[in-house]
């Protein structure tokens, strides 16, 4: 890529408008740091979008970026998780300021909205892919699923 990835990660990856207080380390670094409350649980969904597969060549990049996140919410919600954090794997054919510029608007918008922090992440060199793991707070409420909260 002819921008470095800390260069493109700074540029369009490293925005604050929503800063969690649970983050103690985030975006930047090695792996992020997080503090979770107590008396919940912690909720994991992964996703990955490919072009041509999921989503066409054509789609607006600004469209992808909400895509991209709607489709991990969609996961916690059905489990009645809170969202908080998300990572983005992002596999770029290159570096493209336009199309970055309006999918991380895009993406950031959604984040913001949610109360949501992109917490790290990792960006590559290949064909046009993202996997998104979204995090979020799960407080044991009851449920209809009996095997979740039995501990209490």
């Amino acid at each position: 890529m002819a921008c470095g990835e800390f260069d493109l990660i700074a540029r369009y990856f490293n925005r604050y408008r929503t800063a969690r207080r649970d983050v103690q380390l985030g975006i930047g670094d090695d792996c992020a740091l997080l503090t979770v409350a107590e008396k919940q649980l912690l909720a994991v969904s992964t996703d990955t979008l490919v072009e041509g597969i999921h989503f066409l060549k054509t789609i607006d990049p600004a469209d992808l970026g909400y895509k991209a996140l709607a489709v991990n919410l969609s996961d916690l919600a059905a489990m009645g998780a809170d969202p908080a954090w998300v990572s983005l794997a992002l596999t770029l054919p290159e570096v493209n300021t336009e199309w970055l510029e309006a999918f991380s608007d895009s993406l950031f918008e959604q984040l913001n909205y949610y109360g949501m922090q992109l917490i790290g992440g990792d960006t590559t060199r290949g064909p046009l892919s993202m996997t998104l793991t979204i995090q979020g707070a799960d407080p044991c409420r009851p449920r209809l699923n009996p095997r979740r909260c039995q501990r209490r």
